[in-house]
C-alpha cells in the first residue's frame, strides 16, 4: 500500500515533513479524509483539528486556516497558525473563548472580526478538549 506524504507549513517555517496512512482536513464548509491515491484537489481551510494516522498512531494539530493542496499522494498544508493539540490548555482556550465574545462589534468590520475571533477560539477549545481526552 502506497503512503502519504504530509508537508505541514507556516509562513514561518515548515512544521512537520512526514509519512502518512491518513490524514484529515478541517476545511471551511466541512471535513475531508485524504487517503492514498485520492484525486488532486486544492481547498481553503477552516478553524479546526487536523490528524494524520501512522502506523496506527494518531498525531493532532489545531490549524487556523489557510489552503491545502493534494496531488500524486503528497498533502501540502499551508497555514498561519498551527499548534500540536497536546499543547493547547483547555482552560486557556476558554478563556479566550469569552474574550472573543466580549469583543466590540458596533461596526460590521468589528462584528466581522469578533465573529472571526469566537469562531477559532471555539474551534480551538474544541481540539483541546479532545486532546485532553486522548491523553
Amino acid at each position: 500500500m502506497s503512503e502519504l506524504q504530509l508537508i505541514l507549513v507556516t509562513p514561518e517555517e515548515t512544521v512537520r515533513d512526514t509519512q502518512a496512512d491518513f490524514v484529515a482536513l478541517p476545511l471551511f464548509d466541512g471535513e475531508a479524509g485524504v487517503a492514498p491515491g485520492r484525486s488532486p484537489m486544492i481547498g481553503r481551510l477552516g478553524f479546526g483539528e487536523l490528524r494524520f494516522r501512522h502506523g496506527g498512531e494518531t498525531t493532532r494539530y489545531y490549524v487556523e486556516g489557510g489552503f491545502v493542496q493534494v496531488a500524486d499522494n503528497v498533502v501540502s498544508v499551508l497555514t498561519g497558525r498551527v499548534v500540536l493539540a497536546s499543547q493547547l490548555d483547555v482552560d486557556t482556550a476558554a478563556e479566550d473563548l469569552t474574550a472573543a465574545r466580549a469583543r466590540p462589534a458596533h461596526t460590521p468590520e468589528l462584528m466581522e472580526i469578533r465573529d472571526r475571533s469566537e469562531l477559532a477560539a471555539r474551534a480551538q477549545l474544541h481540539v483541546a478538549r479532545r486532546a485532553s481526552l486522548n491523553a
